[in-house]
């Protein structure tokens, strides 16, 4: 009897031990360095504008939002295999592979072009609204949903009836949104300094969060496991991490200007940056992070994908101009478009 008196607290202890085990053995990554540059080639239009990346692991390809088209290269041999042209100002690319499609926020035409994944050809017109800009796939309602800045709403399309199904009113211009693959979106409002979630399946927005401190919430991602959200804004510059349940903000961390784009990958937070630097922040315990590297890219490259398997990061960026106007902008050069790979 003294013995089992004596072994619960050991057994908790133990219990308590193992779990903080778990998690530094889940290992924060160790440093990134460049791996190969690829140049891509110009767009049809005037000018050098470029938005979001995504990354498909089924067929190992890097989905690049370059203006007018979309460029794909292969990750394994770094070509480009195809090119959806036929857009007139493109942003986001979501992949659904049961279909063998691919759907792109037009912002400029107001609507989601879908593409055929095997010829790169448009096969379908979805009108949607103004500005449709970030674009995800949701495996529960098993829709896509674009998510359009000016028209302060997010747009649920059928992805098999290539059709829309319902614009969804956000109260504010979002921001990229990810899934928890359950049946609820949560998406960043930027105007608001607030985190929506919305189910999937309602097609209707279910809770509003404040980020406070942080603001001007841009990119987004999740840890799924443990219902963590990490918000990544720009005014101030800050990393928030919410409870995904309740709202609550857990943690804040400085981050450098212009954040457009978050990943979640293996117990790590991956946040890019206009600067040129990707933050990384290990996750100590589901309520503590902490950064254990600042990637130095390039200038420009605030948006970015991650292949889960090789953990490989890809950002894409341009030469710039210096900066002119009343706003001191600097502009990307024609033709300098390029896909820039960091390893560790």
């Amino acid at each position: 009897m003294k013995f089992l008196k004596h072994a619960a607290p050991l057994f908790a202890a133990c219990a308590s031990f193992l779990l903080f085990v778990a998690f530094a053995l889940a290992g924060p990554p160790g440093g990134y360095h460049l791996k190969k540059k690829v140049p891509l080639e110009s767009a049809a239009g005037p000018g050098e504008y470029f938005d979001y990346l995504t990354f498909d692991a089924p067929s190992h390809r890097i989905y690049i939002s370059h203006g007018t088209e979309v460029k794909v290269v292969d990750a394994d041999s770094y070509e480009i295999v195809g090119t959806v042209t036929g857009l007139k100002r493109c942003h986001g690319i979501a992949i659904v592979n049961d279909l063998n499609e691919g759907f792109i926020t037009d912002g400029q035409a107001g609507e989601v072009a879908v593409f055929d994944t095997k010829t790169f050809k448009i096969t379908a017109n979805i009108k949607t609204a103004p500005d449709a800009d970030a674009i995800i796939y949701d495996p529960a309602s098993k829709l896509v949903f674009s998510f359009n800045g000016d028209s302060k709403n997010a747009s649920a399309i059928d992805p098999v009836k290539k059709a829309l199904v319902k614009n969804i009113p956000l109260g504010g211009g979002p921001e990229f949104a990810v899934a928890d693959g359950k049946g609820m979106i949560y998406n960043n409002i930027e105007d608001k300094n607030e985190v929506v979630a919305i189910d999937s399946h309602a097609l209707a927005v279910k809770s509003r969060w404040p980020i406070a401190p942080g603001g001007g919430p841009t990119a987004i991602a999740m840890d799924r496991e443990h219902r963590r959200l990490f918000s990544a804004g720009r005014e101030p510059q800050m990393l928030v991490m919410l409870d995904a349940d309740s709202g609550k903000v857990l943690q804040t961390l400085p981050i450098s200007a212009g954040a457009d784009a978050a990943v979640f990958d293996s117990g790590d937070v991956f946040v890019s940056t206009r600067d040129g630097k990707v933050h990384i922040f290990h996750e100590d315990s589901p309520d503590k992070l902490s950064e254990v590297e600042t990637l130095q890219t390039e200038y420009g490259a605030k948006t970015m994908a991650l292949d889960p398997k090789t953990h490989d990061i890809y950002v894409a960026t341009a030469d710039f101009g210096q900066p002119s106007g009343a706003k001191k902008r600097r502009e990307p050069v024609p033709g300098t478009f390029r896909l820039l790979v960091y390893t560790r």
